[in-house]
């Protein structure tokens, strides 16, 4: 199967935290630590109570986990009716397959796992044979499992509670029913071990809780709670007789066992229901979870007895609305969601992660109500900008909500709403159904400009609030603003609407400057400052790029199949990126105007962002409450991007997961391209063209210093040399004799062999000048072996070759002459230009003397100085002309 996308693969999902599966504790006794195991999709996390740091993330489930249990050494996950067993958090270990029916019941018992699917088929496993111990079979319509639980001390034994209200006690090792309790009139939902043998806890759909002795299956006391059904239930191990259980509601209430009485309730403890509940063993300390995305840690230390929050992981509860890269180093994301906050999320690790809060009209009342009974909660986010030019002086995020004119300010280095609420006065009288559509922020961070329905624009100072004039008399657009930019030196302002206008204002002023009308109604504008690149999609689902210099469509791009959500440029504004609601996501080349990649998702995607460092993709999806990235293959792999065919039909690209993606990606082809898509190692060639000036491939540390050589080891040389130590020899020698007396003959012939012939006299040829005599018969055809030794010398030895070339080092004129011609003969060949430059100028400089008192000499050197001079000049044609052509380019109305 072809690979879905050449350009993104699947890196990471973030925001998750948990779901409405029960989270699972497990407490590992070499770590002295407990671990909470959440299901977040197709994988689970596990993280530590102490900190809730993430400690590892499951490979990936083909389907969505239905439901989980730990043990002291495996993590147990049923996906559909396939069971799996993981080891360390993440490596699956042993599958059980069996059932026909989805499993959603796990009870890990002993060396056996019981499971039991949707049609009460209850089967034992044995977990490392992976092969059925003993199954069971329930109707449905007389007893539904709904809870499996293993009473403590009861060996063999395990408790199946139903829909139907009643409870059986079987003995699993012979398949026996021992007892049938008649039940509580009420459909059971929780069934936990109280501290006490023999004592369970049982929650009802009714709201009850019972607490019930199974030995003389007696009815010790009763409880009941008015937020509906019992989600969840657990017992504190630390001397407090306390029973905890949570509700449908999201409340949490906490029960005095000795006297019998509700204690504490903590109200809104979370968003939804709270299906996972488990106090820590002989610790003060709760964990909790639900499908609100939260994990939360609750210690009780309250003077009543009740619990406070202790720490927590959120994420959005629902499914985000809006992302953007946020600064320019590619680490951080805004992202606004359906539940009315905006998040910052890091690609870097979660402790970076924070919440900046939920939207209200009223923070200090907000707080006083809570958030669940929050009557000042302000609608969802629709669009935001943001800038990071100003944001620890004020606000530097600007956001409008959905059916609201009212535009709030937030700050992110405070992490906090901000303290504004622009508004206009005329939507308080005749235009009160006017609704903010779109925002921009200016580049300096300064100024925010806002397009609403009515065709009003405005412009507003953040750092006061105060409202600094509106576009247009009296309006800028005679039907809905759908998107405003700013260029990034304040100088021009670019409004499109639904009237099929682009127009184009002066930032200060704001005098109309030109109005370009498009084919169909205007979508969304995205603009890229650095290229003065905008991008216009339009309602007819194509997308047209517009130059803001000359104010022209210079292209035009179709192929959507719905409703364009999301557009985002490349760094270089060479790419454009677009989604739509067809599921596709579309990367378009903007010099060939021609598609170069397409891929489908799973669901259409609402919102999506480029890195600014152009290695990150973030894309947020119809009813998810992620925000995936994708990783950009371009950056670390070599990618051949043709122009897909018009006809071109996407596949299906897998979505990140919450685990960092680490294989390896290769770009697979279809058979039919593979010759046309097979790319050869690059080779530069030695000369592009003879007209051309080549430089070599040496570092500049190979050339750059020669002149400087005499500088360079005088500033290196020490200032002592070093001193050697006299050695002595083992044996001294002596003199023969009667008396001792050592031999200093052998030293006086050393002292003695020291000669006073200069030895520069006599020194012979160097290799260097051997093969420059050789060139003197063998002409030119010899000069390129004598660059290629130039080349592999180092500084310091070409120093020494040029030296020798001196008559009075053993060299001769002739010689000089010969290296002349091969300067000469380089630059004549316009090949290794800065070596030549840097090789005659050492030259000139060590034997300038020489060739000035040799007529011979002075001859040759006005000859490569003809041929020097003609070299320059036209080294400097080729750049005038260069140069000419780039001005032209930038400068020329096309």
């Amino acid at each position: 199967m072809p690979c879905a996308s050449r350009i993104f693969t699947g890196f990471r999902a973030l925001g998750f935290n948990s779901n409405h599966v029960p989270l699972a504790v497990r407490y590992h006794q070499k770590h002295n630590e407990n671990y909470v195991v959440t299901c977040v999709g197709k994988a689970f996390h596990t993280y530590n109570c102490s900190r809730l740091g993430i400690i590892s993330v499951s490979n990936s489930h083909p389907d969505a986990i239905g439901c989980l249990a730990v043990d002291a050494y495996l993590v147990f996950t049923a996906s559909r009716n396939v069971v799996q067993a993981f080891a360390r958090g993440k490596e699956v270990v042993h599958t059980y397959r069996g059932h026909d029916k989805d499993v959603h019941l796990l009870l890990p018992f002993g060396n056996h796992l019981i499971s039991v699917d949707e049609d009460s088929q209850l089967k034992i496993w044995d977990i490392e044979s992976e092969e059925v111990y003993l199954e069971m079979s329930f109707d449905n319509r007389t007893f539904q499992i709904t809870v499996v639980m293993h009473p403590s001390t009861y060996l063999n034994k395990v408790l199946v509670a139903s829909q139907q209200g009643t409870m059986q006690l079987w003995n699993v090792k012979t398949g026996k029913l021992l007892y049938t309790f008649p039940g509580w009139g009420s459909a059971i939902t929780v069934v936990e071990q109280a501290p006490a043998v023999d004592v369970v806890a049982v929650g009802l759909a009714n709201g009850e809780i019972v607490l019930h002795n199974l030995k003389y299956d007696e009815t010790i006391m009763r409880f009941t709670q008015d937020w509906g059904p019992v989600t969840s239930i657990s017992f504190r191990t630390d001397g407090h007789p306390v029973m905890t259980s949570g509700s449908t509601a999201g409340h949490i209430a906490l029960w005095d066992l000795e006297e019998k009485r509700m204690l504490s309730q903590i109200r809104e403890a979370h968003g939804s229901a709270v299906t996972g509940m488990t106090c820590l063993l002989r610790e003060p300390l709760m964990v909790t979870s639900a499908a609100d995305n939260a994990l939360k840690v609750w210690i009780f230390d309250q003077p009543d007895g009740g619990g406070r929050l202790l720490r927590q992981r959120t994420g959005h509860s629902a499914p985000p609305t809006k992302v953007h890269f946020h600064g320019s180093d590619g680490q951080s994301i805004l992202s606004a969601g359906q539940d009315s906050t905006v998040r910052s999320f890091s690609t870097v690790h979660d402790r970076l992660n924070k919440n900046l809060g939920r939207a209200s009209f009223n923070k200090a009342e907000t707080k006083k109500s809570g958030l669940k009974r929050d009557v000042h909660r302000m609608p969802p986010v629709t669009d935001f900008a943001s800038e990071t030019t100003r944001q620890s002086d004020w606000d530097n995020i600007l956001a409008c909500h959905r059916g609201l004119a009212e535009v709030t300010t937030w700050n992110y280095q405070r992490s906090t709403m901000g303290k504004h609420r622009l508004l206009h006065p005329r939507f308080d009288g005749d235009e009160q159904g006017a609704v903010a559509q779109c925002v921009t922020v200016s580049s300096c961070g300064n100024f925010g400009i806002i397009g609403y329905s009515s065709g009003h624009v405005d412009v507003y100072n953040l750092q006061s609030g105060i409202h600094r004039g509106s576009y247009g008399k009296p309006k800028a657009h005679s039907a809905c603003v759908r998107g405003v930019a700013i260029d990034g030196l304040n100088q021009l302002t670019i409004t499109a609407a639904a009237d099929k206008n682009v127009k184009f204002w002066k930032f200060k002023d704001k005098d109309l400057l030109c109005t370009l009308q498009l084919m169909c109604q205007v979508a969304n504008i995205v603009l890229h400052r650095d290229s003065s690149m905008l991008a216009v999609s339009l309602d007819n689902f194509t997308v047209s790029i517009v130059d803001i210099d000359t104010r022209r469509v210079v292209r035009h791009f179709a192929g959507h199949g719905n409703r364009i959500t999301d557009m985002a440029f490349s760094p270089d504004a060479r790419w454009l990126i677009t989604a739509s609601m067809d599921a596709t996501v579309r990367t378009w080349d903007l010099p060939s105007g021609r598609l170069v990649d397409c891929f489908l998702v799973d669901a259409a995607v609402t919102s999506l962002s480029l890195s600014p460092t152009f290695d990150f993709l973030v894309t947020t999806h119809i009813d998810d409450l992620g925000i995936y990235l994708w990783s950009n293959m371009t950056l670390y792999t070599h990618v051949a991007l043709r122009p897909l065919p018009s006809e071109y039909e996407p596949y299906l690209l897998d979505m990140p997961s919450t685990s960092r993606k680490t294989q390896d990606v290769a770009v697979e082809v279809e058979p039919e391209d593979a010759d046309a898509m097979v790319v050869s190692e690059f080779k530069s060639p030695e000369q592009i063209s003879d007209e051309l000036v080549t430089l070599s491939l040496l570092p500049n540390s190979r050339w750059q210093n020669l002149l400087n050589l005499e500088v360079i080891k005088q500033r290196n040389k020490p200032k002592e040399p070093p001193k050697v130590p006299k050695s002595a020899p083992f044996f001294l020698p002596t003199v023969p004799g009667l008396e001792f007396k050592l031999n200093t003959a052998e030293e006086d012939i050393h002292k003695k062999s020291d000669t006073h012939v200069r030895k520069s006299t006599l020194q012979p040829v160097s290799e260097f000048g051997q093969l420059l005599e050789d060139s003197m018969t063998t002409g030119t055809a010899s000069f390129g072996h004598l660059m290629a030794v130039l080349k592999a010398t180092s500084p310091s030895g070409i120093d020494l070759h040029l030296r020798s070339l001196s008559p009075e080092v053993g060299g001769s004129a002739d010689m000089m002459i010969q290296f002349m011609k091969f300067i000469q003969w380089v630059l004549e060949t316009h090949k290794d230009f800065e070596l030549a430059q840097a090789y005659l100028g050492l030259f000139l400089k060590l034997h300038g003397d020489v060739i000035a008192s040799h007529c011979t000499l002075v001859e040759q050197a006005r000859k490569l100085s003809e041929i020097q001079v003609s070299a320059w000049a036209n080294l400097q044609d080729m750049f005038n002309q260069s140069l000419c052509l780039v001005n032209y380019l930038k400068s020329a109305t096309l």
